[in-house]
């Protein structure tokens, strides 16, 4: 048997951090939240649910992670997001791999909830995420945008069934807001190609976008969700671009 800490980061979430916590109270020894000082309820939520709450300077999300996992007691560490959650399926294969004994890292599925429909198609599914890990093997790192697990090639990885829920956005205006924050960073990974590059870029890859994850990728199968999906990810990269050649 192998005890888990679970480490979760959070800003503002109480419309999700219950739904969380209460996925990871059979799988996991203790919870830990690192909290970047909410102003809303969930400290309150965090401590009527026994959670160990620490409230800590922002660092950047693959720092704080970093932070979260120098706090537990126990080495293997299963890092999730305020807005996931472990479905059931998940919840079992954990149990099971915990009591044989953790071996290496564990990966598995993430399906993504975008304004109430489960998006299975379009390139967004299966999201293989690495997310239960020995913290001497693995940590994060931050890159220009989104962090991400770092570990050594030669670890073993094992996928797990079952899925890792993930609530994202609760409707298009919110897509469109994270998309306007973004894009000027994702430009920064762009720049330094020529502007005739970038031109080509900005005309092309915008209709290629959607009609790789639109019909290649099946997008249409999840309805008008899928388009939406599609049509955002390809002004996503039309944003990119545009801010590039400013």
């Amino acid at each position: 048997m192998t005890s888990i800490s679970a480490v979760i980061i959070t800003l503002n979430e109480e419309k999700n951090i219950l739904r969380c916590v209460q996925s990871l109270k059979s799988v996991a020894d203790e919870i830990i939240v690192v909290d970047s000082f909410s102003t809303d309820q969930t400290k309150a939520i965090c401590e009527a649910n026994g959670v160990r709450f620490v409230q800590s300077n922002w660092q950047g999300y693959a720092k704080t992670k970093n932070y979260g996992h120098t706090l537990a007691q126990h080495d293997y560490i299963l890092s999730i997001d305020a807005d996931e959650a472990l479905d059931e399926t998940l919840q079992a294969a954990i149990k099971k791999v915990k009591a044989q004994g953790l071996s290496g890292a564990y990966q598995f599925n993430r399906l993504t909830n975008y304004c109430g429909k489960w998006i299975k198609h379009g390139g967004w599914y299966p999201d293989v995420k690495v997310r239960l890990f020995n913290r001497h093997e693995v940590h994060w790192k931050d890159l220009v945008v989104h962090e991400h697990v770092s570990y050594e090639a030669s670890l073993k990885i094992t996928h797990l069934s079952g899925d890792l829920l993930h609530y994202s956005f609760d409707s298009i205006a919110a897509h469109r807001k994270k998309i306007a924050h973004y894009s000027k960073l994702e430009a920064q990974k762009v720049k330094h190609k020529s502007k005739g590059t970038l031109f080509f870029k900005l005309l092309f890859s915008p209709p290629l976008t959607f009609i790789k994850m639109y019909f290649f990728k099946t997008g249409l199968l999840d309805g008008y969700y899928g388009w939406k999906v599609a049509q955002l990810s390809a002004f996503a990269t039309y944003s990119r671009y545009r801010e590039a050649l400013r």
